[in-house]
C-alpha cells in the first residue's frame, strides 16, 4: 500500500466486540497475567496502544519492530546506552540536534564511551572509524542548517566495518525519506514534531531490525522511558494525517525558501530543495520531498533578527517544530543554547540564523507576514 493509505490503516488494533474503526484506549497499568502468553505492562513497551503506534511507524519506515518513548531524547539516549559500553567508540555527525550533542558530551565519558564529532561528509565519517567504533550516528537533513548526508555511503562504510548505523530522521519524516531502505539499521524520530504534528504531544520512537530492537528493549525497560496510553492514542490519531500534512508543509516551505532567496534583506537561505543548496543533488537521490523547515540568515546590517521576530504577526516565535502552525526560533537561543559560543561558531550557527518550521496555513498569508516583518 502507498504511504497515504498506510498512515490511515496500518497498526490499528481492532476491537472485535465493539467493532470500532479506531484503536481503543487501554488506560490500564495493570493487566491480568494468568494464562497469558506474556506479561503486559506499560514500562515493558508492549501495551496495545504502544504496539499500534509502533506497527504504523514500522509500516511507514519499512522496519521490522520498534519502541515508542516519552520523548525523542529518551529514544536517542536509550539507543546509545543500550548498544555502547565501556571501551566502545561512536562517530557522530557534528551538525545534529543540540540536545543530542549535549547528551553525548555530558554523559558518555563517564560511561567510558569514546566519541568523535565529524562533518556530515561521508568520507570524513569513514576516516573517523576506529577498531573500537561500534556506532555511527547521523542526522539528515540536519538541525538547524539542513545539511544533507549521503546515507547510502555511510551505510556501506558501516557494513564493511560491522558497525551499527543510527539516523535521526525527524526533519525528513517517513513520508520524505526511508533510511532503512538505504541500508541504515536504526531510525529515530522525535515524535513531538511531525509524527504528533499538533504541538501537544511529547514522544519519540526508534524502529529497525527485530534483533537490534530486542537489545534496545532490554535497556529501555530498565531506563523506563515508555509512553502512556492516552499519548499513544493521540500519536496514532495524528499519524493518520501525516502524509497530507507533510505534503502541504513541504509545498509551502519550498515556495517560502524560493521567495526568501530573492529577498534583499536575507543574506542566506538553507533549504535542500533549492538548487543552490550544496546537498541538493544528494537529497534528490534519497528524499521524496525536501522537508518543511527553512533556515535563513537575515542581513543584520539591514534588519535585526530579534526585531524581525517580534514584528511577525502570524508566525509565532516558539520552540520545537513540525506542527500544523508555522513557528520560528533562533537556534542559538533555543535548540543549540547548551553549546558553547565556540561550538556554535564552528557549526555556523550565528545570531542571525533563524529556523522557520512551516505549517499548513495558506502560503500567501505566511509570505505576507514575513514580508511585512522584513519591510
Amino acid at each position: 500500500m502507498k504511504k497515504e493509505t498506510l498512515c490511515v490503516h496500518s497498526g490499528t488494533c481492532r476491537d472485535r466486540e465493539t467493532r470500532g474503526v479506531n484503536t481503543p484506549v487501554f488506560t490500564s497499568t495493570s493487566f491480568e497475567y494468568l494464562d497469558a502468553a506474556h506479561t503486559v505492562y506499560p514500562r515493558y513497551f508492549n501495551t496495545p496502544n504502544q504496539r499500534a503506534v509502533v506497527e504504523k511507524l514500522c509500516a511507514l519506515e519499512s522496519a521490522e519492530d520498534g519502541l515508542v518513548f516519552g520523548s525523542g531524547m529518551a529514544a536517542i539516549s536509550t539507543v546509545v546506552l543500550a548498544l555502547l559500553g565501556s571501551g566502545d567508540h561512536a562517530v557522530l555527525q557534528e551538525d545534529i540536534y543540540g540536545g543530542t550533542h549535549h547528551f553525548v558530551t555530558s554523559e558518555l565519558e563517564r560511561f567510558g564511551i569514546g566519541y568523535t564529532f565529524v562533518s556530515n561528509d561521508a568520507s570524513e565519517i569513514e576516516k573517523a572509524v576506529r577498531d573500537e567504533t561500534r556506532m555511527i550516528f547521523i542526522e539528515s537533513p540536519s538541525n538547524p542548517l539542513l545539511k544533507i548526508t549521503d546515507i547510502r555511503a555511510v551505510a556501506e562504510t558501516a557494513k564493511r566495518n560491522n558497525i551499527v548505523t543510527v539516523i535521526d530522521n525527524t526533519f525528513a519524516t517517513p513520508i520524505n525519506q526511508n533510511p532503512a531502505e538505504l541500508g541504515i539499521d536504526l531510525v529515530i524520530h522525535s515524535g513531538t514534531k511531525y509524527l504528533g504534528g499538533h504541538s501537544d504531544i511529547c514522544c519519540g520512537a526508534v524502529v529497525g531490525g527485530r534483533t537490534l530492537i530486542e537489545r534496545i528493549r532490554n535497556s529501555a525497560v530498565n531506563l523506563g522511558g515508555s509512553l502512556n496510553a492516552l499519548d499513544c492514542y493521540l500519536l496514532e490519531r495524528s499519524m493518520k494525517t501525516l502524509a497530507v500534512r507533510v505534503e502541504r508543509q513541504c509545498r509551502n516551505a519550498r515556495q517560502i525558501a524560493e521567495s526568501l532567496q530573492e529577498h534583499p534583506k536575507v543574506k542566506r537561505v538553507y533549504y535542500p530543495g533549492l538548487k543552490s543548496h550544496p546537498g541538493h543533488e544528494t537529497a534528490r537521490t534519497q528524499m521524496k520531498g525536501f522537508g518543511a523547515v527553512v533556515s535563513f540568515e537575515v542581513d543584520e546590517g539591514r534588519t535585526r533578527p530579534a526585531e524581525f521576530i517580534r514584528r511577525l504577526r502570524l508566525i509565532r516565535p516558539a520552540v520545537s517544530l513540525g506542527g500544523v502552525e508555522s513557528i520560528i526560533c533562533s537556534p542559538a537561543a533555543t535548540s543549540h543554547e547548551k553549546l558553547s559560543d565556540e561550538e556554535r561558531a564552528g557549526l555556523g550557527i550565528t545570531g542571525s540564523l533563524l529556523r522557520l518550521s512551516v505549517g499548513i496555513e495558506d502560503c500567501e498569508d505566511l509570505m505576507a507576514d514575513i514580508e511585512q516583518a522584513l519591510a
